[in-house]
């Protein structure tokens, strides 16, 4: 398990994919930031990392009520950049 990142974090990148599955999933460049900045990475598949913060939300999405939103980027480390690949979104 890799601690978040202190002093100086190394900028965060997004490709199209993500940005889509953001749009798509209800969540934003600021809190997919905010997950990877303040939450402990973890090795995932093929080299890249992930993490989850939890968000509060307390708000509807697709005719639901949801008390909670859970961020959980998909990123790798490319140069001097932090690169997010996908994000996935749920709620609870």
């Amino acid at each position: 398990m890799r601690a978040p990142r202190e002093k100086q974090p190394k900028p965060i990148r997004f490709s199209r994919h993500a940005v889509e599955n953001m749009r798509r999933r209800g969540t934003t460049a600021v809190e997919v930031s905010q997950t990877i900045t303040e939450a402990s990475w973890v090795p995932a598949r093929a080299g890249r990392f992930e993490c989850v913060k939890d968000f509060l939300y307390n708000d509807y999405w697709n005719g639901k009520l949801y008390r909670t939103k859970q961020v959980v980027p998909i990123f790798k480390e490319e140069g001097n950049n932090i690169v997010v690949i996908t994000v996935y979104v749920f709620y609870f």
